[in-house]
């Protein structure tokens, strides 16, 4: 499937490589004033972060995305983002998976509420609006009530913070078995009565169990950024949870023409970061491609429009 990806691509890296030096990216001429990005794990090729920075640069990204913490100092990314012209529109926290904020050790949240405060820190030094965090993450041992109680307490500590610093506070819908629902995603983001709190919506995620498009338009301006992803119910079926990842933007289940529609009328037009495999300029290319197709149905016309 690569080489036909690579194969159909060469047009556009043509594309691409005829567009002046003075000329906006060409794949984002005339299109959605929704902003496209990626996550900096998906870009293979490139020695410094400069070279990836300047790779998506040419591709015709609007941004990118990186994580808290990273392998780089804060000089280097915001050398990169200013040599590059590429912003860095988000921060996503890494903690709090190993670290979640509704531990039952009170030294472990104390853990993630740091890591949060760092990723807030990184994001205002790089010029980023957002900071992801997973709420909470609930299993057998760490029940669902606890989750909704100790987590508030502890995001509760680093709102000040985000709100200091002009950052949002944005939480992800990740299969952790908490907020599982579109209204109690509200109520729970509505609880800090913070303008700085809000929610990531992971398109591909949501596929499995739900309608994206309905969480959307449910959540409406608590939306403030969308992840990317595709999701395939048949591999589901066939292979298992995991397996409806396995499928390129555009080849799965999710109807994005209709999240697209509940995006416009919620009227979203923020960042949309593709979170997928990642690969060399070829498949950076086909990807852009891809998402530019996703956002063409926010003017009325289908993907293939």
């Amino acid at each position: 499937m690569r080489k036909i990806v690579f194969l159909s691509s060469i047009l556009l890296v043509l594309l691409l490589a005829a567009s002046g030096p003075g000329d906006p990216p060409a794949a984002t001429r005339g299109g959605s004033p929704m902003k496209k990005a990626v996550k900096i794990e998906m870009v293979k090729d490139g020695e410094t972060l400069e070279d990836k920075f300047r790779i998506l640069r040419e591709l015709g990204y609007d941004g990118v995305e990186l994580p808290s913490p990273n392998a780089w100092t804060t000089e280097e990314v915001v050398g990169a983002s200013k040599a590059t012209g590429l912003p860095v529109h988000g921060v996503v926290c890494s903690e709090h998976w190993k670290s979640p904020l509704n531990h039952p050790d009170p030294a472990v949240r104390a853990r993630c509420v740091a890591a949060i405060r760092e990723a807030i820190s990184d994001a205002r030094a790089y010029g980023a609006s957002s900071v992801l965090v997973v709420p909470a993450v609930v299993n057998g041992e760490r029940p669902y009530d606890e989750a909704w109680r100790l987590s508030r307490a502890e995001l509760l500590k680093v709102v000040p913070d985000a709100e200091a610093a002009g950052v949002d506070i944005a939480f992800e819908n990740v299969w952790n078995n908490f907020l599982l629902s579109p209204r109690e995603a509200a109520a729970f983001v509505d609880s800090f009565e913070s303008d700085r709190v809000g929610w990531y919506l992971d398109v591909g995620n949501l596929v499995a169990y739900g309608w994206p498009e309905q969480w959307i338009r449910i959540l409406g301006p608590r939306v403030m950024k969308v992840d990317v992803k595709e999701y395939s119910r048949t591999k589901l079926d066939r292979e298992g949870r995991w397996a409806g990842f396995d499928v390129l933007l555009l080849e799965g289940d999710c109807d994005w023409p209709a999240v697209m529609k509940a995006l416009r009328d919620i009227g979203f037009e923020g960042w949309m970061t593709a979170e997928i495999g990642g690969g060399d300029r070829a498949w950076l290319v086909d990807v852009a491609s891809r998402m530019d197709r996703i956002r063409a149905s926010a003017d009325g016309g289908g993907p293939d429009g």
